[in-house]
């Protein structure tokens, strides 16, 4: 049985939208773990030392972040060749430039943060730099990250998606959401495609923007602080 009917190549849909999903949450789990890892470091290391590091990663980061990344996934996948695309590939191609804009927000909070009493305690009491930035500033910085979060997770799935679609994406070998919207659109005297994507993606994006929102309620400044 069929719940959501199946596409041109008489596959199910409902197991083709299961697999993406996994797809996706892999990939965000690859994608967060290195994106914020790389983010959070330089970020706060750009508000703490300032100077010269602060001057030449923004200008890197600036450049960076006018190349248009998804055009350079498509020309990187289409020099391989798809059947040689690993999701692997794809996230370190993503997490190249998506480590930008989360250590631009970094360095804001830790510049804000670094002026505060408790870093400057910190710091008579003898403690490392590495000390002063993960133990004391980044703990109050947690909020700026968590509210980043869902959005990176919806910009990831989309992307992904959007790849896909185009044809660009991943091989055949991974279940994919873009395919299957593909196959939709090529099909569209079979609506029960399109509309199985579309609801999929919707009813997902706005699990993730709900869950993200409670855990920034959770970790509100303006209710909790850890000034130690």
């Amino acid at each position: 049985m069929h719940l959501l009917g199946t596409d041109s190549k008489g596959w199910d849909i409902a197991a083709g939208m299961y697999g993406g999903l996994q797809v996706v949450f892999k990939a965000a789990l690859f994608y967060i773990f290195l994106t914020y890892g790389v983010g959070i470091v330089i970020g706060c290391l750009q508000g703490y030392y300032g100077g010269w590091f602060d001057l030449v990663s923004q200008r890197v980061s600036e450049v960076l972040s006018n190349v248009p990344f998804l055009l350079l996934v498509m020309i990187i996948t289409a020099n391989i060749g798809l059947d040689k695309v690993t999701l692997t590939t794809i996230l370190l191609i993503f997490c190249l430039f998506s480590w930008i804009y989360v250590a631009t927000y970094l360095r804001t909070s830790t510049f804000r943060e670094k002026a505060r009493d408790y870093v400057a305690a910190a710091r008579v009491q003898g403690a490392s730099t590495g000390r002063v930035i993960f133990r004391h500033i980044l703990p109050n910085a947690i909020s700026t990250i968590v509210t980043l979060l869902p959005f990176s997770v919806a910009g990831l799935a989309t992307s992904l998606t959007a790849l896909d679609f185009l044809g660009f994406g991943l091989p055949e070998k991974y279940p994919s959401w873009g395919r299957l919207l593909d196959d939709g659109t090529s099909n569209l005297s079979s609506p029960w495609i399109v509309s199985s994507v579309f609801g999929t993606m919707v009813g997902v994006l706005l699990l993730i923007t709900f869950i993200g929102e409670a855990i920034r309620e959770a970790f509100d400044p303006k209710k909790f602080t850890t000034y130690q």
